[in-house]
């Protein structure tokens, strides 16, 4: 069975059973280090992956692990065991003789993958097996038409499948890749970076071989869909057969790196995929598998992580981990070292050096009831020091005492990375950049980095581009886009903004790109700061939809109205409608606004509007068109509406993809005010409340990633 006949087989909930009648299991496969490959393919990333996931599962309060039912096998961590596919496949064999119905097991995959011609060629739309490469992987065997020792994708779907039959809820993360190319027009610092792919060709699979796959493979029907994990006919669940949820790091034809996370390490190399995922997990337990994806595509978003779409597949309503207590306040226990308080949480907890926390005498108290502030002093992965403020000392703290976060800094300062090189368009844009600082033309919003250093914005010059004197804006990762038109990825310049210098001086350079970076600095702060937002005790159903609009007819056609899945990024082609459904199911008023921030940096104000108790909000609010493709954000902005108040308009943050200059007006306080500063305003800093018990809800912002493609429907 591969694993898209579990994913379409397990549609049953991950429903816990009674905490006493169930069991947790994990096994964790961590491949580093490949000794019949050449070195230059090694990774280092794995082990700290293992070493990441273990420690969380083993220390976390909300879904107890314990020691003796956390299998690891990984190189590079003393005293475990190599994971070889023998010992792959002996631990799955293990787990199926100790788990009983109702267990729970989570799987995670950290190494190579790679793709090899399929076996059975009518189960793989591209004619081609996925595979993930234990340490002991070997060359192509030409006489059995195999990569040695590599672990198959249907291979996984039988070990996992043997699990599920006894009963057992299955939760798998795969950070590994099977193919897709990498552009990179800007350095970005990342020297260790690597992708967690290998191409057939350094397995030795023959190139005819490849040819002959390809000539098997079948084209995608409809240009929205994407390419699934592997493919078979869906089976029917059989009875008492446990649930199964996955989470892909990359889509079939992308990659995905590894690379220092959090980069303030200097030092640790992990896959971007696991740590993102761990690290919402420990911000914010207790959310369901959905949540956790979409939260996970924010951060890869907001934070330029890389240009890779995870996939999410399964039962996504379930809660992560089949149980656990959502936390709505992010506080931990303070515990008395010999001058400072420690707590059990640190920077995959969203803590750093210089945060202000309150000190609660208890955990139930509101945040107004402190009894002291402190300064988090240091921070690793899972822990941290405080100092105490205003010549408090720890006699003053109570026992019992629980250390709360007050609230989520948003830095809104954007590090803008001048090109490399020394020609004459580099020269110009480096002069240029001397005349925004001296003019103040950005205020204290930006700050110039020389290239490769930690950046929001990169800044190129690329002479295969369509413009090779132009000045190319490109995102924190310093990637060209990639678009997948059906008939093979090109590179996407149209969603790239760029500059010519030719044709401008240095004070008409500085003045246009000035323009640009506030332009893109308002779109991109919009979004730090709906990732910032917890929405505190604001559980509100939000779902899309997707319909045809007939432009003669001026209207949607009959019929074509369908759901979306919000649990993972969804491909829009020409002439397609996205409409938004929200119900209100709190007990007071909800002011809606609606955003869609494009991938030209465009802000479109789509509507508002205020839903009473029990209110429905449903429209269909934006249309496609042919004139730009690539990655779209819609943010749905939901805060509680005040009695007698005018409905919360957020209109002012519209802009053009080309910037429009607009006076700043009064200050606004609140978070109206937070909004108008990522826009308008010259802090450098803000600081999104995060409420605390005994207070009413705070705003609730949500993203919704959308690929705009071409196609016709």
């Amino acid at each position: 069975m591969t694993l898209k006949a579990l994913l379409l087989a397990g549609v049953a909930s991950l429903a816990a059973l009674p905490a006493l009648a169930r069991e947790n299991h994990a096994l964790l496969v961590g491949a580093s280090t490949y000794p019949a490959l050449d070195e230059k393919f090694w990774l280092k990333g794995p082990a700290n992956d293992i070493d990441l996931v273990q420690t969380f599962l083993l220390s976390n309060d909300t879904i107890p692990f314990k020691a003796e039912d956390v299998i690891v096998l990984a190189d590079g961590i003393e005293g475990k065991q190599a994971p070889t596919l023998q010992a792959i496949r002996d631990a799955f064999k293990e787990l199926a003789e100790k788990v009983q119905p109702g267990d729970f097991v989570y799987l995670h995959f950290s190494g190579h993958g790679s793709q090899a011609p399929a076996k059975d060629p009518d189960s793989e739309l591209d004619g081609l097996d996925e595979l993930f490469l234990p340490v002991d992987i070997g060359p192509w065997n030409d006489t059995v038409g195999e990569v040695e020792n590599a672990l198959v994708d249907d291979e996984i779907g039988e070990l996992i499948g043997m699990l599920r039959a006894k009963g057992v809820d299955v939760w798998a993360v795969f950070d590994s890749c099977h193919s897709g190319t990498v552009t990179r027009a800007a350095p970005n610092g990342e020297d260790d970076e690597k992708m967690r792919k290998l191409e057939p060709g350094a397995l030795g699979v023959p190139q005819t071989a490849l040819v002959d796959a390809e000539g098997t493979s079948r084209r995608l029907e409809d240009p929205r869909d994407r390419a699934d994990a592997p493919v078979t006919e869906p089976e029917e669940r059989a009875e008492g057969e446990g649930a199964f949820v996955a989470f892909f790091a990359a889509q079939t034809n992308e990659t995905t790196p590894e690379k220092l996370m959090p980069r303030s390490t200097k030092d640790r190399l992990q896959g971007v995929f696991t740590y993102t995922v761990f690290e919402t997990l420990a911000e914010r337990p207790g959310i369901t598998y959905r949540q956790l994806g979409q939260e996970v595509l924010r951060k890869y978003s907001v934070k330029n992580l890389a240009r890779s779409t995870p996939l999410f597949e399964g039962d996504l309503d379930g809660v992560v981990f089949g149980s656990g207590e959502t936390a709505d306040v992010r506080q931990w226990p303070a515990e008395k070292g010999e001058t400072k308080l420690r707590l059990k949480a640190g920077s995959l907890h969203g803590l750093a050096k210089g945060e202000r926390l309150a000190v609660m005498a208890s955990p139930a108290d509101s945040t107004e009831d402190a009894v002291g502030f402190v300064t988090v002093d240091t921070a690793s992965t899972f822990g941290a020091t405080a100092v105490l403020e205003d010549g408090k000392t720890l006699e003053d703290v109570p026992r019992g005492a629980f250390l709360r976060k007050v609230d989520a800094g948003v830095e809104l300062t954007l590090r803008v990375a001048l090109p490399e090189g020394d020609g004459a368009a580099e020269t110009k844009m480096k002069m240029a950049a001397q005349e925004i600082v001296e003019k103040q033309l950005l205020g204290g919003r930006f700050t110039f980095v020389e290239p490769g250093e930690e950046a929001d914005i990169r800044l190129a010059v690329i002479q295969e581009s369509p413009r090779p004197d132009a000045i190319w804006i490109l995102d924190g990762t310093g990637e060209v886009p990639v678009l997948d038109t059906g008939a093979g990825p090109v590179l996407n310049f149209d969603t790239v903004p760029s500059v010519s210098t030719a044709d401008k001086g240095r004070d008409d350079l500085a003045d246009v790109m000035a323009e640009q970076f506030a332009h893109i600095g308002k779109a991109l702060n919009v979004l730090r700061i709906g990732a910032a937002s917890s929405g505190n005790g604001l559980n509100v159903p939000v779902e899309l939809h997707r319909a045809r609009f007939d432009l003669d007819a001026g209207a949607i056609v009959e019929g074509s109205r369908a759901p979306m899945d919000s649990g993972n990024v969804p491909r829009m082609i020409p002439g397609d409608t996205v409409g938004v459904r929200v119900e209100n199911t709190t007990d007071q008023p909800l002011d809606i606004n609606v955003l869609y921030v494009g991938a030209d940096y465009s802000i479109t104000f789509m509507d508002k509007g205020r839903m009473q108790p029990g209110g429905i909000y449903n429209e269909d609010l934006s249309l496609i068109s042919d004139e730009s493709f690539g990655r779209d954000r819609l943010v749905v902005i939901l805060s509680p509406a005040g009695e007698q108040s005018d409905v919360e308009d957020l209109s002012f943050l519209e802009q053009d993809p080309l910037v429009r200059t607009r006076a700043v007006g009064g200050s606004a306080e609140g978070f109206r005010g937070l909004l108008d500063e990522a826009g308008f305003g010259q802090k450098t800093r803000a600081a999104l409340p995060l409420g605390g018990k005994k207070k009413g809800p705070e705003p609730m912002i949500l993203q919704f990633e959308i690929d705009t493609v071409p196609g016709e429907g």
